[in-house]
Parts: C-alpha cells; structure tokens; sequence
C-alpha cells in the first residue's frame, strides 16, 4: 500500500476539526481536495473512515482505530523530513564522547538535555574510558570527543582544551580493612597492603610482585574491588561518594586528595561537526 502524506494528513486534521471544511481551511486547500485525499485513502487501506450520512462526518469504528497510527506515521515523516535537512546541512548523523569517570560535572546533565534538544534527530553514544584507551579511540575516530584526566602532553594528531571543572580523587578502603583502623597511614602502610591500580587495556604499565597489586580498566571496577576488601585504591570522589557511601572509608594519608585538571580532547584529524563543535565549546564554557 502507498498512502501519501497529504492523505494522511487530511484524515487526520478532518477527524480533529469534525468536518471536510474545516480541515480544508487549516491545511489551505479547497474542499474538494481534502474530500478526495480521503476517499483515495479509504479505497487505499480498504475501510470507510468516516460515516458520511449525518450533517458532518463522524469517524467510524475503524477510522478511530487507525488515527492513532496515522498520526504515528506523520511524526515519523516529520522526523524522517527534519533528519534529512539536518544531514543535508552538514549535521553529523552520530555523536559519541568518551568520558573518564574523573570527570563529574553539575552541569554536564543540563548540557545534555540542551544538545538533546538541539539536535533531537542526532545519534548519541557515550563510552567510558581512561588514559590511553580515551585517545585510542578518538584517534581510531570510534570517538568524537573526550573527557580524561589532564596529561601533560598529547600526540600530534590530538587538540586538547581544559574544562572548569577539576577532579578530586581521594585514597580509599572498605570498612573492614587494616587501612581504615589508623589514624593516619603512612606511605610504608599502604605498601604493605594490596594496592588496586587503575590499568587500561594499552598503558599495561602497572607493576607485578608479590600479588601486591591488582588492577582494572576502569575506576567502577577498582571501586568494587575496594569494596570487597582486596585492597586500597585512588579512586575520584564523586564516584564513591554516590554508589559506596558508608562501604568505603577515605584514608586521611599525607597529601591526599589530590586535585587534577580534567580536558577535553578530540582529533586534529576529524572536523567535528556542528552538534560535536556545540558540545566542545558548551564543555569549555562551564
């Protein structure tokens, strides 16, 4: 079956204003036309949508079940149209950031309900990654956009640009281990514990001995193994204070926490497109 947006459209605006006229002054178009539309859409799905036989039509059994799928399929026409003029004009069809967990901003949910609701047709995809693994994969062009702990220097190919917001990461252990007995632990305490290390899937760069050390991609993982009791990690505080409150104890060593710049990185290789560019410069504007 082939039903035309203008048929659709007639039927729905006629079942809205209770009669032919009616829809034909809204839509523009002369009696006579909108009539016709429907009819053709009635010959077309095969059942009578509107009982003609009163003063004005009265929308049948049928034509009450169908609205609501008409109207269904002009939101996806309208969606499909607005796409395609967004793509016509340059938009990026999808946008994926990679973010580090060090980074927890107040504002980062307000700048996504303001690009979700400038771009709406646009595809969002949000990756969790640290280090290495955050510029691997804007450099592989899997990411657009990222958000890590500030390094002190980048590849070539990577821009960089530091946000407002800094990251506090804290040392931490759970409840029942040694390290939170004392009062104030050394750097020769935390040595003679079983330190959690933060290790992704390219640096590989955290020391083996003496099963003194596990490690894990990610810092959601080394919060968990904390957790559990294996070990002390640095961990970002924001993390454990919204998903280990009373499991986890912040140990008060010399030093700690620390405050680290968070950037925001992307590729000098790839042009951002204007949803990517919005989102760079909304980040840095915070």
């Amino acid at each position: 079956m082939n039903f035309s947006p203008e048929s659709l459209q007639a039927f729905a605006e006629a079942a809205v204003q209770g009669s032919f006229s009616a829809a034909a002054r809204k839509l523009g178009k002369s009696q006579s036309t909108v009539s016709e539309a429907i009819a053709n859409l009635e010959i077309d799905l095969g059942v009578a949508l509107f009982d003609r036989s009163a003063r004005q039509p009265v929308l049948t059994e049928a034509g009450r079940a169908l609205l609501g799928r008409v109207d269904e399929v002009l939101a996806a026409h309208d969606r499909l149209g607005r796409a395609a003029g967004q793509l016509a004009g340059g938009m990026e069809p999808r946008l994926t950031v990679v973010v580090s967990d060090t980074y927890q901003s107040v504002q980062y949910e307000a700048t996504l309900t303001e690009l979700d609701q400038r771009y709406p047709e646009l595809e969002f995809e949000c990756l969790v990654a640290e280090h290495s693994d955050v510029l691997a994969l804007i450099q592989q062009g899997r990411a657009q956009l990222g958000l890590m702990a500030a390094q002190p220097a980048y590849p070539p190919d990577i821009g960089a640009a530091t946000v407002a917001e800094r990251a506090q990461i804290g040392l931490y252990a759970a409840c029942h281990h040694p390290l939170a007995a004392l009062a104030a632990p050394s750097a020769e305490d935390l040595a003679g514990h079983r330190a959690l290390r933060l290790n992704t899937y390219l640096d590989d760069v955290t020391p083996s001995g003496a099963g003194r050390c596990w490690s894990a991609p990610s810092y959601l993982l080394l919060m968990e193994m904390a957790v559990f009791g294996f070990g002390w990690a640095e961990l970002p505080r924001w993390l454990v204070e919204r998903f280990a409150v009373g499991r986890l104890v912040e140990l008060p060593v010399a030093g700690w926490p620390k405050s680290l710049a968070v950037d925001v990185v992307w590729s000098r290789g790839h042009r951002l497109g204007p949803a990517g560019s919005w989102l760079q410069q909304r980040l840095l504007q915070r």
